[in-house]
């Protein structure tokens, strides 16, 4: 039995623990949600999309309340996170749904279980790779490992989802770091061969290539960038998307062309995030 003493000394302790694992929340227990600027959509947009590397190791305290409140700021039809651990994807899809009554749908590609990296347990530990978020269901979700990742494992994952109310094919990659241009080649051949199926496709990611990377040829072939000064000759303005300034970001369309897009600096990654609405080609 415990004391009396006891007893208020554990329930103090569970309160805390649970304010810990819970995070900042108002006095009826309700998690703060972070404020979002003037004119942001109170709804999904639904010919919005987005790509981010949400950066891992960047999990300080807080940041999926921050990764929520960024998403939430632009309300994309279809978001596609790089370097995302399960967790954290499910803790961010939690945020935009209780705080902000945004209700997304939620498929991975993890190319890595770690526990060092993504939390869990040493035999059931976190995925790492991508994610995409879509507020419209999502069917026919396949998951593929390049045969060469290079210094990390690395991969494509794909999944049929409405844009703009329009059946897409949306893609979502990350691409071997940025010493390893042979390894990267490879993987756009791999990444090419799928996408050139449809003839309706968008294509999310970071490339860890700028536009005129000999690897990135194929894919221009393919489609266009969001961003309209960008292309393979390497003579535009291209607008960067990382924090060392270069544009590593992209979002490919076949079969849509952009209206507008943005680039946007954020506190809780090493890249921007980059959206765009789309319209039909």
């Amino acid at each position: 039995m415990v004391s009396g003493t006891g007893a208020r000394w554990l329930a103090g302790a569970m309160v805390v623990a649970c304010m810990v694992v819970v995070g900042p929340s108002a006095p009826d227990g309700v998690p703060i949600a972070n404020p979002l600027p003037a004119g942001a959509p109170k709804d999904v947009v639904p010919n919005r999309v987005m790509t981010w590397n949400i950066c891992n190791p960047c999990n300080a305290s807080g940041y999926n309340a921050g990764r929520a409140a960024e998403i939430a700021t632009y309300a994309p039809q279809v978001v596609g996170l790089q370097e995302a651990c399960v967790r954290d994807v499910e803790r961010i899809r939690d945020h935009l749904q209780y705080l902000y009554g945004l209700e997304y749908h939620v498929e991975y590609g993890s190319v890595v279980h770690s526990w060092s990296r993504c939390g869990g347990l040493p035999w059931s530990p976190g995925g790492f790779g991508q994610a995409v978020l879509s507020a419209a269901p999502m069917t026919d979700h396949v998951n593929v490992e390049y045969p060469d990742g290079g210094s990390e494992d690395r991969g494509y994952m794909a999944v049929t989802t409405l844009v703009d109310g329009r059946p897409v094919r949306v893609f979502n990659t990350h691409l071997a770091q940025r010493e390893q241009q042979p390894v990267r080649a490879e993987q756009t051949g791999v990444l090419v061969a799928a996408v050139a199926r449809h003839d309706r496709a968008i294509v999310l990611g970071d490339f860890n290539a700028v536009p005129d990377a000999p690897e990135l040829t194929r894919m221009w072939g393919l489609g266009t960038d969001v961003d309209p000064e960008c292309g393979p000759s390497g003579t535009g303005t291209c607008e960067p998307t990382t924090d060392w300034r270069s544009k590593f970001d992209y979002i490919f369309l076949r079969g849509f062309v952009p209206t507008e897009h943005g680039v946007h600096l954020t506190r809780y990654s090493d890249h921007d995030v980059l959206h765009a609405d789309l319209k039909p080609a």
